[in-house]
């Protein structure tokens, strides 16, 4: 499994081989400069393709053979090892990219695409939502414990997942106002509000979301305080959510929030996506997001989770390319 260590990528490619009742070993490349600045553009140029710090092979460096039979990797910058690794491997490393690479379908053997995006291809898989680690079970485990705080809240619970600035979108002082008042809406319904952050969350945006959550009887998560959860509880408040809300310019924690089969609202900042507005679109036609203004709408849908079908796709793939290897000559 191949990252450059970004958490969105790492958990896409958990999500993947867990599916797969599989335990990766993760690497992480940090490629130097300029290397970095040409990927993934420079993939078939291999003399520019790598850092040679960190070419398959070399000394001292993340990949080291014996090379795998598969390869699962995500990011901009993972993306040019993939055919460095194949080579390395004389053919045999089954080579699996997530998301757009942002160059040609040949990157890989096989890969997965968001819709939202434009790479098509004989050996490319589409779905509307992204793969992610939460399955059913841990959703179920979580419910049935929930830490105390999230217990001890009053129900219905809204789980608010709040993102932060992107390359696209970022709030505004006036997008934090309106995100303050909309809360406070949500707060006045009686409901039980428990938040949590990113790191991309700007501090102002945090502590406006603080204050009025708090304020509100609800429970606020930072890891800072001494009566906060250590790890993040992310999880545990998608699984005792009766329903969610979400910052938009997150496709993966609105996926991740689909697949609890709870309403999922959205709140838009600042900004436009040609990209997200797709994803958003397709997601309101189909009836499982609607947009934040202070209130939740009852309704219901079926658990969104594309997670199994890139799994089993994957998997035939593997397996029709592992049946097309010349098979080893006997001694």
């Amino acid at each position: 499994m191949l990252t450059d260590g970004k958490a969105g990528d790492l958990a896409q490619c958990l999500g993947i081989a867990e599916r797969l009742g599989l335990k990766p070993i993760e690497k992480v490349i940090a490629p130097r400069a300029p290397w970095a600045w040409l990927m993934p553009l420079s993939w078939r140029l291999p003399f520019l393709a790598l850092d040679p710090a960190e070419a398959p092979g070399r000394a001292g460096g993340p990949l080291q053979p014996p090379f795998p039979d598969l390869v699962i990797a995500s990011g901009r910058r993972a993306a040019p090892y993939l055919p460095a690794i194949k080579r390395a491997s004389g053919g045999r490393t089954f080579t699996v990219f997530l998301k757009d690479p942002r160059t040609d379908a040949g990157i890989a053997d096989f890969l997965w695409v968001p819709e939202h995006d434009r790479l098509r291809g004989d050996n490319v898989m589409t779905t509307l939502t992204s793969p992610h680690r939460i399955t059913p079970e841990s959703l179920s485990a979580l419910r049935s414990d929930p830490p105390a705080p999230i217990a001890a809240l009053r129900t219905p619970r809204v789980a608010v997942l709040i993102g932060g600035t992107s390359k696209d979108f970022h709030f505004t002082d006036a997008d934090i106002r309106r995100f303050w008042d909309v809360l406070g809406h949500l707060a006045q319904s009686g409901v039980g509000i428990m938040a949590t952050t990113s790191r991309r969350t700007p501090p102002e945006l945090a502590e406006a979301a603080r204050t009025r959550i708090e304020a509100s009887g609800g429970w606020f998560w930072d890891g800072r305080n001494p009566d906060n959860l250590a790890d993040n509880p992310y999880r545990a408040l998608l699984a005792n959510a009766d329903a969610l809300v979400v910052t938009a310019e997150s496709v993966n924690m609105i996926g991740e929030a689909l697949a609890t089969g709870k309403p999922v609202h959205v709140f838009r900042a600042t900004g436009r996506s040609r990209k997200i507005d797709q994803f958003l679109r397709g997601l309101e036609g189909l009836g499982v997001l609607r947009p934040f203004s202070g209130a939740i709408d009852p309704y219901s849908y079926e658990p969104m989770d594309a997670t199994p079908a890139i799994a089993i796709e994957l998997a035939r793939r593997y397996q029709e390319f592992r049946g097309a290897l010349p098979r080893p000559k006997e001694s």
